[in-house]
């Protein structure tokens, strides 16, 4: 199965400012790439790319004042099967987690792991350890969040989230990840594509999130807001939370003007260009 890939993302700049982009998918899905998948800025800016701390690809550039977009149209091959399920995955106790998961048990911006700890307790200290608590977790968060687009904000934490019961997918993720965390579990966000494929259609299309637990000596999907194996996810990034992936960082004033993105499974083989590699056209 292939899977169009783009997004075309427009600020304006009151005053020349440096940016930081995190919008390359991920390098451990470059070798499913059909075509390039490239940043393309108008106008025309010099741009330099650096993998960060967690392994994520990132593209950094100055934004001269005036109307800024940017661009990318790509296409990557996926095998188009759902989510994989390990119910009978198991839990490593902290003694025998590989150093650089530590980490991911620790409190971040938007996960306060302290905070949340005896509520965790109480609610799944009990439930089977392993796939099974972490599904416990992924249910209870699920059904006792409201979602909806007018409760996004910025600045809501796990705690926010579990004291006000409403939010969007990252907030959904972020509680997820809180309690798994609490009740000793790696837990870790992600970010990236998933198009509406095999499911109903619910526009408009954005960026998704959803996390990744480590059992049984790997790192598996869990989505705590659609709560079911999806097709198709495309990982760019991962971190401690929503803070460490942000699609864009600007240090100065960039005021968002419109945000598209594409992520639409195409069955046909893609249309080849004289260079080889597949045409895919503007976003």
């Amino acid at each position: 199965m292939f899977i169009r890939l783009g997004y075309d993302i427009e600020f304006e700049i009151p005053a020349p400012v440096a940016m930081v982009s995190m919008l390359s998918v991920h390098p451990s899905r470059v070798p499913d790439l059909r075509a390039p998948d490239e940043l393309g800025t108008d106008p025309e800016v010099e741009v330099t790319t650096y993998l960060d701390g967690f392994g994520n690809r990132c593209t950094r550039f100055v934004a001269p004042p005036g109307t800024l977009c940017l661009r990318s149209a790509t296409l990557i091959e996926d095998p188009g099967i759902p989510d994989p399920v390990a119910p009978n995955a198991r839990e490593h106790s902290v003694g025998e987690l590989p150093h650089e998961n530590l980490v991911y048990l620790l409190s971040s911006r938007y996960c306060e792991v302290d905070r949340l700890s005896n509520v965790a307790a109480e609610l799944f200290g009990t439930a089977a350890p392993g796939w099974g608590r972490v599904q416990a977790i992924c249910n209870w968060v699920n059904t006792k969040v409201m979602f909806g687009y007018q409760h996004a904000r910025p600045t809501r934490t796990a705690l926010d989230v579990f004291t006000d019961r409403v939010g969007v997918c990252r907030d959904y993720q972020h509680l997820a990840i809180a309690f798994c965390r609490a009740l000793n579990i790696p837990a870790r966000y992600c970010t990236g594509y998933l198009g509406d494929i095999g499911v109903p259609l619910t526009p408009p299309m954005d960026f998704s999130a959803w996390f990744e637990v480590y059992l049984d000596d790997r790192w598996w999907v869990f989505d705590a807001r659609n709560n079911m194996p999806r097709i198709g996810r495309v990982l760019i990034a991962t971190g401690r939370d929503a803070s460490d992936v942000a699609i864009t960082t600007s240090f100065g004033t960039a005021n968002l003007k419109r945000f598209d993105v594409l992520a639409e499974e195409t069955m046909a083989p893609p249309t080849v260009a004289p260079n080889g590699l597949p045409m895919i056209g503007r976003l």
